[in-house]
């Protein structure tokens, strides 16, 4: 079962991934997508680490686990850990000479990332008695929602990386990339947490998308370095 978790919790991941690249004017190196969007898993497995920590800290100074602060700094984690990963792979790589690659790789990690969630998802579905339906839920529910959050909140990021980079300035530049995916990501788990339906989540994210495909636009529209 745990093969079959391990299949089905990519496909959200790579359906997005075929979209995203299709974006890219002029695609990246096939072993650079792949090494990125490993990566993307690798340091999924660090920020479940770094979370657990900071759940516990919370805990410790009796900050509730779903309280704003809580969504917010646990956001703010993911956003770094998959910039973290985009940067470590691509950063110094020449093949990364374009500014719309910024939001490419971002996007790549994230959705790595989101992949690593996913398999972890299906495989905790797996003593369901209804294991079919329930694997089918979560995998659409993923598909629209936390796989597609992962990676606007990503590419936002990487919209700010690439500004930073032409102003040359990037850390400046990142700090309010990373507060606004933070607090779109934030949101998002709030109006789960809240309405326990997906569709009023799904109604932000497509909003939230519509600017982020505007920031592609704009991106690739710019020269190379």
């Amino acid at each position: 079962m745990l093969i079959a978790a391990f299949v089905i919790g990519l496909l959200p991941g790579f359906a997005w991934l075929a979209f995203y690249l299709g974006e890219d004017p002029h695609p990246e190196p096939k072993r650079l997508i792949a090494l990125t969007f490993i990566v993307g898993i690798a340091f999924g497995f660090f920020t479940i680490g770094l979370e657990e920590l900071l759940t516990h800290g919370f805990g410790s100074v009796n900050i509730e686990e779903l309280s704003i602060l809580s969504l917010f700094s646990l956001a703010l984690v993911e956003e770094f850990m998959k910039f973290a990963a985009a940067h470590f792979v691509v950063a110094h790589n020449p093949e990364f000479d374009e500014p719309v690659d910024a939001m490419i790789y971002m996007v790549v990690a994230a959705l790595g990332f989101a992949t690593l969630e996913n398999i972890g998802a299906i495989a905790n579905i797996a003593a369901s008695p209804s294991i079919v339906a329930s694997i089918f839920q979560t995998i659409s529910f993923r598909f629209v929602g936390a796989t597609l959050l992962h990676s606007l909140t990503s590419a936002i990021v990487g919209y700010y990386w690439a500004l930073g980079i032409a102003r040359r300035r990037v850390g400046r530049t990142l700090v309010p990339g990373f507060l606004v995916a933070a607090v779109i990501h934030a949101f998002f788990n709030y109006l789960i947490l809240s309405y326990g339906e997906i569709v009023y989540a799904v109604v932000f994210l497509m909003i939230i998308g519509f600017f982020v495909l505007y920031d592609f636009e704009k991106l690739k529209a710019q020269p190379a370095a």
